[in-house]
């Protein structure tokens, strides 16, 4: 009869009708502002599928929190207790996956910024490769030689990021030694020579061939092509071929590394 009577007292029972109004508004309310989220995530092109489902989670979860605070309130429980105890949980887990909650922030700002795409070649944290998947909590790439590497996110937004193929065309660099018996203008001409017979490399920009440096027994040469990027590489070894063809033909000598000694006779 005591608990009967209770649960009839005034103030009791105005307490519980307004916790329960209370936590069907909440309710109501959840279920509206989740869908309205749901549905403005879904027309962005820019967000992420893996990024919305975080964002429609941690909004939920928001929301349940601020809810039952509400209803705690509602019964008459001191509800800032109860905030301090949120706050303190919150920190204490912060501070316990500090690493995992850096990685997660920065694959979503990796989601968000886009520096790089599924399918791209990039040089990121000293690793180089084609990028297959950006998680949570790992940026994965796969190698030229097909070895899968994962990277930790943090990693990845506190690195430069090298995107070869943001633009349509690359440069190739080469650097090539000739003997300074041969003179610079036929040296250029054996290398503009193979550099013409190359399709794939495009006259404009120019390709640029100069002498740059006197090394110890031979001279250098920088070029500098461009190509469309998809033909990087078949660029970059088919030149080293066929300048060494060329340099035959037009009698260059491709010389190496070595000493001449001469004897003096007294």
């Amino acid at each position: 009869m005591e608990n009967i009577a209770f649960l009839l007292d005034p103030s009791i029972l105005h307490k519980l009708i307004s916790a329960l109004l209370i936590f069907v508004v909440c309710l109501v309310v959840i279920r509206v502002l989740t869908a309205a989220t749901g549905k403005l995530l879904s027309r962005s092109k820019k967000i992420d599928g893996t990024l919305q489902g975080f964002v429609q989670s941690a909004v939920k979860i928001l929301l349940w929190v601020i809810a039952v605070i509400l209803v705690a309130n509602a019964l008459g429980v001191n509800t800032s207790s109860l905030v301090a105890l949120v706050s303190v949980v919150g920190l204490a887990l912060s501070l316990s996956v500090q690493n995992i909650l850096s990685n997660l922030f920065s694959g979503l700002t990796l989601l968000v910024t886009k520096p790089f795409s599924a399918g791209d070649y990039v040089e990121v944290a000293g690793k180089a490769g084609i990028i297959k998947t950006v998680g949570l909590f790992y940026t994965q790439l796969d190698t030229l030689d097909n070895v899968a590497i994962s990277i930790p996110n943090s990693d990845v937004t506190s690195s430069a990021v090298n995107n070869y193929n943001r633009e349509p065309m690359r440069r190739v660099d080469l650097v090539f030694n000739a003997s300074y018996e041969d003179e610079t203008e036929a040296v250029r001409a054996a290398i503009l020579d193979a550099i013409g017979q190359d399709s794939r490399i495009a006259a404009d920009p120019a390709p640029f061939v100069r002498l740059s440096a006197y090394n110890a027994s031979s001279i250098a040469y920088v070029v500098r092509v461009w190509c469309q990027k998809a033909d990087y590489w078949d660029v970059y070894f088919g030149l080293n071929e066929s300048v060494r063809e060329s340099f035959k033909r037009n009698g260059v000598h491709m010389t190496y590394e070595h000493v001449n000694v001469h004897l003096v006779e007294n």
